[in-house]
């Protein structure tokens, strides 16, 4: 086992979340791997949860692990059976998890029906969300709520994760900053961070490339006629490890440090250079812990 790797600002240890080819090997031989190579955290997903205990034995402790898998959507369905049975579904799994050592959850509020107005859509999800309050307080776990922007997804921009935390009111509901997704938006993640720090749980070592030749060809309201999009992108953005993109992640990494934020970095591999391949995807997340190393 190596040294664990830190960003160099912050000192905020660095992790690695499962995705791709990677997430199909053993838990054993990520953990081994993973480990030799100073990452100090793993994110999985809900069909992991039975592998916990290995990647515990390994010597890699769980940074989050999903709420769910498919059913994400249940909780801000119209479907008032459905929404109770997805309630039912996290709580159980809250406290399996728990259980198992995990205390924080990946989550992202995903709409069930897009054509939803959001104003129900949110209504919906503070409801559900609202019941699991209990169990996470008995736990002592907490929610970490991405802002991927698709589905018509609640909690992608500063109003509505702005308006959820009010109605949640607790410290079990929190953050999981991503530039990449602020940036693809047109968000200052800047700005964002330095307004919802406090509320930060966990981060997500992601970036987001944006071309400005294709911004200013194509811009953002509509498809494009002609140009198709970028891989693992939009017509205009893709998203890259860190350092390839336009995150600043010392001032990033800055406030966090002012409010002593103590969670991991985690690196999403979501980038066309590395991803396909057990061993591109290797070199993806190395070169995305150095750049963070040196942040």
């Amino acid at each position: 086992m190596s040294t664990p790797a830190k960003t160099k600002t912050g000192g905020f240890p660095i992790g690695i979340r499962m995705t791709g080819e990677f997430d199909k090997l053993p838990a054993a031989d990520v953990a081994k791997w993973a480990t030799t190579n100073g990452f100090s955290c793993i994110d999985v997903g809900a069909a992991r949860l039975p592998h916990v205990p290995a990647f515990q034995k390994g010597g890699l402790p769980i940074g989050t692990i999903d709420l769910f898998g498919p059913e994400w959507s249940g909780m801000l369905s119209a479907d008032a059976g459905r929404r109770k049975a997805t309630v039912a579904l996290g709580q159980k799994m809250i406290r399996e998890s728990a259980a198992a050592g995990v205390k924080l959850f990946f989550i992202v509020m995903l709409a069930e029906d897009e054509k939803l107005p959001r104003k129900d859509t949110f209504g919906y999800m503070v409801e559900t969300y609202g019941q699991l309050r209990d169990v996470l307080k008995e736990t002592k776990t907490k929610l970490s709520v991405e802002g991927w922007p698709g589905c018509n997804a609640q909690c992608c921009t500063p109003e509505s994760y702005r308006a959820f935390l009010k109605e949640m009111n607790s410290p079990s509901y929190g953050i999981n900053y991503d530039p990449s997704h602020l940036l693809r938006m047109g968000i200052d993640p800047v700005r964002f961070i330095q307004e919802f720090a406090p509320h930060v749980v966990h981060v997500h070592g992601k970036d987001t490339f944006v071309d400005p030749e294709r911004l200013y060809n194509l811009g953002t309201e509509q498809a494009p006629v002609f140009a198709a999009g970028l891989p693992w992108g939009g017509s205009f953005w893709r998203y890259t490890i860190p350092g390839d993109g336009a995150a600043p992640w010392k001032k990033i990494f800055t406030t966090l440090k002012s409010v002593k934020y103590g969670g991991y970095v985690s690196i999403e591999l979501e980038d066309v250079t590395y991803n396909g391949t057990v061993a591109g995807e290797k070199r993806g997340f190395l070169a995305a812990r150095k750049f963070l190393q040196s942040v």
